[in-house]
């Protein structure tokens, strides 16, 4: 398991959009209010201004201020954060007693809790928002890198056969930010979330070596 847990912290994590130092400066009202934007931000923000913000936080426009400049900037930090607090509960997934497939499999369906409640506005508003499909980007190849390196692991271990390892994690690491765009949702007989962890149990049956 030790060799499964450097694979993994080996894997280069995105930059912080709130670097590490700010964040740990910020009040306790300041991380209430990003907390509270995330679940404003989850009806849509395309429409929404930073006094209207202020309004429904309860708060200045100076205090919105003090943490970004301007409601854009807002909505990448408050996804930044909580695709990184999703990431954390990702990798806190992978127990001692797992194999390697079986860290895939626990380590995405912790990973797709990032989509379980996007709504349709959401999406549609961060595929126009600049660098929001960018920030997506990022933090989903970033799980495609870690889902590679533990199929690497999964390969040499024998559990799998020695398939191309990046271009089957670049398909089922993928599965929940596709599964979330704003004109695939009204397709889905499920949710994003499910619908992606159904499709990368699929796939890792089908790659699982019988014993």
């Amino acid at each position: 398991m030790s060799a499964m847990i450097d694979r993994v912290r080996q894997v280069p994590a995105p930059p912080r959009l709130l670097d590490r130092r700010r964040e740990a400066s910020l009040t306790v009202r300041q991380r209430e209010l990003l907390d509270e934007l995330g679940l404003i931000f989850e009806k849509g923000f395309a429409e929404v201004t930073m006094a209207e913000l202020a309004s429904q936080l309860n708060c200045s426009l100076r205090t919105l201020y003090g943490l970004a400049e301007g409601r854009n900037e807002l909505v990448l930090m408050v996804v930044d954060r909580n695709l990184r607090k999703i990431g954390r509960a990702a990798h806190n997934a992978i127990t001692n007693d797992m194999t390697a497939l079986d860290a895939v499999r626990s380590y995405l369906s912790a990973a797709t809790v990032a989509v379980q409640n996007t709504t349709e506005e959401f999406a549609h508003d961060m595929e126009l928002l600049a660098n929001g499909s960018a920030l997506n980007r990022v933090h989903s190849d970033y799980l495609v890198d870690v889902t590679r390196s533990l199929l690497d692991l999964a390969v040499e271990q024998d559990e799998i056969a020695d398939v191309d390892t990046a271009a089957v994690a670049r398909v089922i690491a993928g599965l929940g930010r596709d599964f979330a765009l704003a004109d695939v949702m009204p397709t889905l007989r499920t949710t994003p979330k499910k619908a992606a962890d159904d499709m990368v149990d699929l796939v890792l049956a089908g790659l699982r070596r019988s014993r």
